[in-house]
């Protein structure tokens, strides 16, 4: 067998040019210093999730021991505060995180694992071999820190050092940032500054005009618009409150490590995560617990909301979490409304595991579950009250994704390396169009690039091709197009649907498996030619609609099916307000009368 030196990251300091190289995965390899790998003699690991039935099998066994591992850590830390909270308490709080990190964690020791059993590995070198170098100070930082290589980097070298691979500390080895570099005030643009002013002024004058016992809506994912005049129907004033950040402290490092315990079998992953959540849990829950709560007591929010709603502040914003957990407990209602896609479709997806958990009532765009008393199907709350146009004879659109070059939180879509398998469906389906279609399209690449260098990636393939950046408005690029082409089990088709913008659909089902209950309705959009399960499909299709799209999205197959569709998945119903007050005003009544039992009990 070849002896290798193991290759956990992209980071260049932790290579060596005279051994035979192994790469931990394929997104190692990074497209931006392909001429420095290319020139090793390298091979790369197979990744165990591409067995997706292993894929399954791990998410569930993850979600089992992550509700081991809550309830342990929660009493922990109710003896750690001198408090007594429930379970829910601790899952709205620190739930996200406690997730996020089991399964990155499983992910990484099980590569780590699987390198040393295949491979004679002689070595590695390392940027730390110390946790206390990447302890996130929240989930916000936390955010941050987890797509990068040098937590990911930290994270593989301590598990090499536990299994007892030779680790050598490479240059500036301890050099590794807390989070990823923030903006100084000084480089923030007039616009910014104005925004943020106003968002200040706002949050003031609400603190101002807010009672004590009223709804309290924070990141609703609503229109502006909406929002205003749905406080106004509950008989409020409508209120504007900004995020609180959370304040930096320091990890007790000295107290953290007399609390792991190095586990005598690496090769047991529940006793690895033990050890490793004590290392690595945020200093909000830990050292800054009580920093934490006493800016809860600090907010102008009211003090005995009627019901709590948010759609967005459930997983990063810790200073909400720690509010509304603490509210939560005294009987006050919690709703949390759907914000994307993907859910209730993806055979898996924690995310919405979680928020279902944590919630009273979950406001899904239409789904429901049979055993699931949660659910209310309002709708979809972000588009209430929108309108799109498009152009007849516009050009086609093709709306692209990433996803972070290692795995995070588990749902059904390209995990790691396979995000390379989704950009490869991509080229099938620009080569398989007509020359002239191709000079129609423009590529919309996603916001976030997480080092998959989609630019030049996609300027290599096909050096003639119109890319936009992602930095314009999905609606003013809907403006110019006649079809709107989507490639990911997300939000963008199901507002494209919702909105009747001509659209067609494709994707690997292999990468974006679906619950059952969701099939039929995709069998159905495939039957009439919206979705399609290959690219080289859906450019067929769109090369046969092409000169009169039109014509094809308005026939009566094709609306029925839309329709159908989106009454399950992207429901814009007719009076929005009208359902939104209704739903609110039994919530309140429900938490009013559970309040009362727990008073009178």
């Amino acid at each position: 067998m070849v002896k290798r030196f193991l290759v956990t990251t992209a980071l260049e300091e932790t290579w060596r040019d005279d051994v035979p190289v192994l790469f931990l995965g394929e997104w190692c390899r990074r497209y931006d210093r392909r001429e420095k790998w290319q020139s090793l003699d390298a091979e790369v690991a197979p990744y165990h999730w591409d067995d997706r039935q292993k894929f399954d099998q791990d998410y569930r066994y993850l979600q089992k021991l992550y509700e081991e591992l809550l309830a342990e850590l929660g009493a922990q830390l109710n003896a750690l505060h001198g408090v007594d909270h429930s379970v829910r308490y601790w899952r709205i709080l620190l739930g996200p995180w406690l997730g996020y990190f089991i399964q990155m964690l499983f992910d990484r020791w099980v590569m780590v694992r699987q390198a040393i059993r295949d491979y004679d590995i002689v070595g590695a070198r390392v940027m730390s071999d110390n946790g206390r170098h990447v302890v996130p100070n929240d989930m916000e930082s936390f955010h941050s820190l987890f797509i990068s290589d040098a937590w990911n980097e930290a994270i593989c070298g301590e598990l090499l050092a536990w299994m007892g691979v030779p680790c050598e500390l490479a240059a500036g080895g301890t050099d590794i940032p807390l989070s990823m570099p923030q903006k100084s005030g000084d480089g923030i643009g007039f616009k910014r500054k104005l925004k943020n002013t106003l968002a200040w002024a706002a949050d003031a004058l609400s603190g101002l005009v807010c009672a004590e016992r009223e709804f309290f809506f924070i990141a609703s994912y609503l229109p502006p618009k909406q929002r205003l005049l749905l406080e106004l129907k509950l008989g409020q004033l409508p209120k504007r409150w900004r995020l609180v950040r959370v304040p930096p402290s320091l990890a007790d490092h000295t107290l953290r490590e007399e609390q792991v315990i190095v586990p005598d079998d690496v090769h047991d992953f529940p006793s690895v995560a033990r050890a490793m959540i004590q290392r690595h849990i945020p200093t909000a829950y830990r050292e800054g617990y009580r920093s934490l709560v006493a800016i809860t007591r600090k907010l102008s929010w009211p003090k005995f909301p009627k019901a709590i709603f948010t759609s967005n502040s459930y997983s990063a914003d810790d200073v909400f979490k720690a509010w509304a957990a603490e509210k939560v407990e005294t009987g006050v209602p919690l709703v949390i409304g759907q914000h994307g896609g993907n859910f209730g479709m993806a055979r898996w997806n924690f995310a919405e595991e979680h928020q279902i958990a944590i919630a009273d009532r979950f406001l899904t765009w239409g789904w429901q579950q049979a055993d699931q008393q949660k659910l209310i199907p309002v709708g979809n709350v972000k588009g209430f009250g929108s309108k799109a146009a498009f152009d007849k004879q516009g050009i086609a659109l093709l709306v692209e994704m990433t996803m972070p070059r290692t795995s995070y939180h588990l749902y059904s879509v390209p995990v790691a390396h396979q995000w390379l398998d989704y950009f490869e469906d991509q080229c099938r389906f620009v080569q398989a169009l007509p020359p002239e279609l191709r000079e129609q399209l423009l590529v919309r690449l996603y916001s976030q690039d997480y080092g998959w260098c989609q630019k030049q990636r996609w300027q290599a393939r096909f050096p003639l091709i119109r890319l936009d950046d992602g930095s314009q408005p999905m609606t003013a690029l809907l403006n110019r197009s006649r079809l709107y082409v989507s490639t990911y089990n997300a939000t963008t088709y199901l507002e494209s649907l919702a909105l009747n913008i001509p659209t067609i659909m494709f994707w690997n089902p292999l990468h974006w498996e679906l619950r059952d209950s969701a099939i039929p309705a995709l069998e159905k959009l495939k039957s009439v030619g919206i979705f399609h399960d290959t690219p080289e499909s859906a450019a067929r299709h769109m090369a046969q609609i092409w000169d009169n799209v039109d014509a094809w999205w308005q026939s009566e197959s094709i609306q029925h099916v839309r329709r159908e569709f989106c009454a399950c998945y992207a429901h814009f119903p007719e009076r929005p307000l009208e359902v939104m007050e209704k739903i609110f005003r039994e919530v309140a009544a429900t938490g009013e009368s559970a309040q009362a039992t727990r008073t009178a009990a």
